[in-house]
């Protein structure tokens, strides 16, 4: 943790990102003082590294995603009070919503049937150039947010511009079974510096 306090205002959010920080509160379940987290080693998905198995591949074929329809709803997916180690309290999903108003801040929604029938899956970020910045994700069937990845992985490298970078904050096994690396703090500066010149995707 680099430091505490501060608050959750657009620019405070979008100069930390910039730096290579996110905020997380230390306490239970998200809870205050507000921290402000830069991890060593970082977790980032290589965009030609992702692993999508057989299985995950039908699962894509099968449930539709939409970009940017539903953002409130999946933060409120993420942050289910019945998920375990929760960490997104009210003020944090009322400042990603803020973020997401302003353009800063989208979503990869997983749908059951048409899109708009049953949210059972999604992801949501934060976007500063060519940095996109995983927050969270949530699945309620299978692969679903395995599924918003995939989509995620084809917005951010439909430009084939190679100085995207998509953090994911931690290596976790389950990340590192689709292809999550861990850089080291200096590395992963390195890249954050060479993907805030790029231009955003088209969302």
């Amino acid at each position: 943790m680099a430091a505490t306090g501060g608050d959750l205002e657009p620019g405070t959010l979008l100069a930390a990102y910039r730096l290579g920080m996110f905020p997380m509160g230390v306490g239970g379940a998200g809870a205050g003082p507000l921290g402000w987290w830069t991890p060593d080693p970082r977790g980032v998905l290589p965009l030609d590294g992702l692993r999508v198995s057989r299985s995950l591949r039908r699962s894509a074929a099968r449930l539709p995603t939409t970009v940017d329809t539903a953002f409130d709803a999946v933060v409120e997916g993420c942050a289910d009070p019945t998920r375990p180690h929760r960490w997104i309290t009210p003020e944090v999903a009322a400042a990603y919503g803020r973020l997401h108003r302003l353009g800063w801040a989208h979503s990869v929604e997983v749908w059951d049937g048409e899109p708009g029938d049953r949210l059972v899956g999604g992801l949501y970020g934060v976007g500063v150039g060519g940095l996109f910045a995983g927050e969270s994700m949530f699945s309620r069937t299978s692969d679903a947010s395995k599924v918003a990845l995939v989509r995620l992985v084809s917005v951010l490298s439909a430009d084939g511009d190679p100085r995207r970078l998509l953090d994911v904050q931690w290596r976790t096994d389950h990340l590192a079974s689709l292809g999550v690396v861990e850089v080291s703090r200096a590395e992963y500066g390195a890249r954050l510096r060479t993907a805030l010149g790029a231009p955003p995707p088209v969302w």
